[in-house]
C-alpha cells in the first residue's frame, strides 16, 4: 500500500505535465486568442510641441475587437477612436483642431487595423513587439509599424503603443499662426486593455 502511494502521487503529477504541455502547446499551434477591448480602461493621449510650451491632450477610445494566431502572427480586427473627442483643454484651440485640421464632423472616427505582429508574444508574461498595420485618419490610409509593450495573464492583456503621426504630410491642414509655430508631427501614447477569450 505504501509504494502504491507514492506512484499515484508520481502519475497525477505526470498527467498535470502533460495537460499544461499540451494546453501550450494547442495555443502556440494555432489557437486563436479573441481580444475584447475594455474602451473604459483604454486611453489615447497625444503631445503637440510649439515654439512657446506643449500642448497635451486625450481622445477617447470608442471600441475594438482584435483575433491573434500566435502561430503565425497574424491579428486582425479594429481599434476606433472619436476624432470628436479630441481635448487639449483650450476652447478656441480644440474648435480650431476640429474644424480645421481634423475636419472631426466630416471624419468622426480614427481606426487602426492591424494585419500582423513582428516579434513573440509570450503567453504570460511581458512581450516588446511591433505591430503592422493601417492607421486611417481625415479619411485617409497609412501603412504604419509600430512598437508595442505587451503584458498577458490567463484572461488579460494590456499594450502600450507609441508612435508619431506626421499630419501635415499626411494632408492636414497645420493650425499654426503668425506669432505661434507648431510641430508639423504629432506624438501618440495610446494604452489598450481587455480581456482575452480562447477556446
Amino acid at each position: 500500500m505504501a509504494r502504491i502511494i507514492p506512484t499515484l502521487g508520481r502519475s497525477v503529477r505526470r498527467a498535470l505535465a502533460l495537460a499544461i504541455f499540451l494546453a501550450i502547446a494547442n495555443f502556440a499551434a494555432g489557437q486563436d486568442a479573441q481580444l475584447r477591448l475594455d474602451a473604459q480602461r483604454s486611453s489615447v493621449n497625444f503631445i503637440l510641441g510649439d515654439v512657446l510650451h506643449t500642448v497635451r491632450g486625450t481622445f477617447q477610445v470608442k471600441r475594438g475587437s482584435l483575433r491573434f494566431d500566435p502561430a503565425s502572427g497574424k491579428l486582425a480586427g479594429e481599434m476606433v477612436v472619436d476624432a470628436n473627442s479630441g481635448n487639449t483643454g483650450g476652447g478656441m484651440r480644440d474648435r480650431k483642431m476640429h474644424r480645421e485640421v481634423l475636419e472631426s464632423d466630416k471624419y468622426p472616427e480614427i481606426v487602426f487595423r492591424p494585419d500582423r505582429v513582428q516579434g513573440s508574444v509570450l503567453l504570460r508574461g511581458k512581450s516588446s513587439i511591433q505591430i503592422h498595420g493601417i492607421f486611417t485618419i481625415h479619411g485617409s490610409d497609412h501603412e504604419l509599424t509600430i512598437p508595442a509593450e505587451v503584458e498577458t495573464t490567463s484572461d488579460h492583456w494590456t499594450a502600450a503603443l507609441h508612435f508619431a503621426v506626421p499630419y501635415v504630410k499626411w494632408g492636414m491642414k497645420n493650425p499654426s499662426a503668425l506669432f505661434l509655430r507648431v510641430s508639423e508631427s504629432v506624438e501618440i501614447n495610446l494604452t489598450a486593455s481587455g480581456e482575452i477569450a480562447r477556446p
